[in-house]
């Protein structure tokens, strides 16, 4: 299958947002218009076939984790099912990275990429602290118990850190005063 990664940062159009977000719901990767709406005008690079036809997608937007305290690129990746075990995941991961890094250094908002591995399979392949061929290193766990990676852009300088947030704590309420006997 002759497939092909086009850029689309920032220059995403009406039209390949409605495209993007027809493929999502076609497939059920996401599950409702809206956020298939918004999540299109993330997007990083498309996969197309040799017809034009839409076959994946890479997109990213600043997220800070806690953690890190430092704006990252939080990368998501959405390829056809028909269309998998092309090994396209990886020429998609490079390429986003590549044109992340690129308009990134105009103007700096992020000191890379963050993925989270939520696919099981991937997860037993990124056995190592840092991925041979991603140069993604570890970093922890997610809230939602999959691994964490990033790739840091070369020469990424770090940012002030982002404030943390507050967090609401609920305390017991006191007991009852025990009356004198």
């Amino acid at each position: 299958m002759d497939l092909k990664i086009i850029p689309v940062w920032r220059e995403v159009t009406p039209e390949l947002q409605a495209e993007l977000a027809a493929f999502w719901l076609a497939h059920k990767a996401i599950p409702d218009a809206e956020r298939a709406n918004a999540r299109a005008k993330q997007a990083v690079c498309v996969l197309r076939d040799a017809d034009g036809t839409l076959c994946g997608v890479a997109t990213a937007m600043v997220r800070i984790l806690p953690r890190l305290r430092q704006p990252m690129y939080y990368f998501r990746m959405f390829i056809a099912p028909d269309c998998r075990r092309q090994q396209q995941a990886l020429p998609i991961f490079r390429a986003a990275c590549g044109i992340l890094e690129a308009a990134n250094q105009d103007k700096p908002e992020s000191l890379g990429v963050l993925l989270e591995v939520e696919n099981p399979d991937l997860a037993r392949v990124f056995s190592h602290a840092v991925g041979s061929r991603t140069g993604a290193a570890f970093i922890g766990y997610s809230p939602r118990g999959h691994q964490l990676r990033v790739v840091y852009f070369k020469g990424a300088k770090l940012f002030p850190p982002a404030p943390l947030a507050r967090r609401v704590v609920r305390r017991a309420a006191a007991p009852a005063a025990i009356p004198a006997a």
